[in-house]
């Protein structure tokens, strides 16, 4: 029998303990063999989820360890760095969005990674939530007819500062909602609509004793006519619409967050039923006084980890293009540049 890919974890923060280590976990064919942390909270919790996972405090141990790819779910500083060295040791990698805090650190990591012949691919988990496949099968299908607008939104209601990396204040943290959140957002427009032309951004700090960007709005003009508007913030009282979008034949609006996150939260891994939401969660698709529920699809992220199992064994490229990840990185430069000098930013 062919023995299991062995995974080495970076990181058991939100990242690491709920997105990637029951997703590795539960995926046939991969083993999470190895996390490194050295928060005794931490420790504790990998030896009671993944009994047998080996723990280890250093980056130097992880290393050491035989491993065929490397996971980066550790902060935002650490994914250049993390990944450069796993990649020079001959190992693939996963890394968390962002890919890096440039495009340009991003390009590097993929030149390194194409030049060894080795995976690198990022965690763009919410190409499969079930919102958003709904809509890609709606564009694909025509239901919708000719797209002008995408609207799209991860609004939270946190008007208190919550500790941690993604609200320092040193640019070295990458934090900010901008690149948290709007990774995901913008990834999400490029892949349904494709390239970026032109970028107008309003990026700001609303929470007295934030010391990065907790609400900003991002316009993105796409070469096929369509424009995303893009909105991420932590101090929204009543939260608009996930989903808005806006054909000359209908539009589909959605409420709500797709359900896998909180299930993987709450503990639960994928089986039966994964992923799907109730009748009452669908959006609606028509026109005025005409729109109906339509079912969403059920959202899938063990896709992202049977996508990596497959390159691994050589069946096709990773889940997500890195190259997808430069694309969105770009976007994002361009938005805090549009933010800070009141432009439009042309990227043609």
């Amino acid at each position: 029998m062919t023995r299991a890919f062995r995974i080495g974890l970076i990181g058991y923060g939100l990242a690491g303990s709920a997105f990637h280590a029951p997703l590795i976990a539960s995926t046939p064919g991969l083993s999470l063999d190895a996390v490194l942390t050295n928060n005794p909270e931490r420790v504790a919790r990998v030896r009671r989820e993944h009994p047998a996972a080996r723990v280890v405090g250093g980056i130097e141990d992880l290393f050491a360890l035989d491993l065929d790819l490397v996971v980066v779910a550790s902060p935002n500083r650490t994914h250049v760095p993390y990944a450069a060295a796993a990649l020079g040791l001959g190992l693939g990698v996963v890394v968390d969005k962002p890919l890096a805090g440039t495009s340009t650190e991003a390009l590097d990591l993929i030149e390194r990674a194409e030049e060894r012949g080795l995976l690198l691919t990022v965690y763009q988990n919410r190409r499969w939530d079930g919102d958003f496949l709904t809509v890609r099968r709606l564009v694909a299908d025509g239901e919708l007819g000719r797209v002008h607008r995408f609207e799209s939104r991860f609004e939270r209601w946190r008007p208190l500062i919550k500790e941690g990396w993604r609200e320092n204040a040193d640019p070295a943290e990458v934090g900010g909602t901008l690149y948290d959140l709007g990774s995901h957002l913008v990834d999400q427009a490029l892949v349904l609509f494709g390239p970026a032309t032109g970028v107008y951004a309003e990026v700001d700090t609303r929470r007295a004793s934030a010391g990065v960007d907790d609400d900003a709005f991002v316009a993105i003009t796409h070469a096929s006519g369509v424009r995303s508007h893009l909105w991420t913030s932590a101090i929204t009282a009543q939260v608009g619409p996930r989903l808005r979008v806006l054909g000359d034949a209908a539009g589909y609006v959605k409420y709500g967050l797709d359900p896998q996150e909180n299930a993987l939260r709450a503990g639960l891994v994928p089986g039966p039923g994964w992923g799907e939401e109730p009748e009452g969660a669908w959006g609606l698709l028509g026109a005025d006084g005409a729109a109906k529920p339509v079912p969403t699809e059920p959202g899938d992220y063990p896709a992202f980890y049977r996508g990596v199992l497959g390159a691994l064994r050589g069946e096709g490229p990773g889940p997500v293009d890195p190259r997808d990840a430069v694309a969105t990185l770009r976007v994002l430069e361009a938005a805090r540049r549009s933010s800070t000098e009141g432009v439009t930013v042309s990227l043609t």
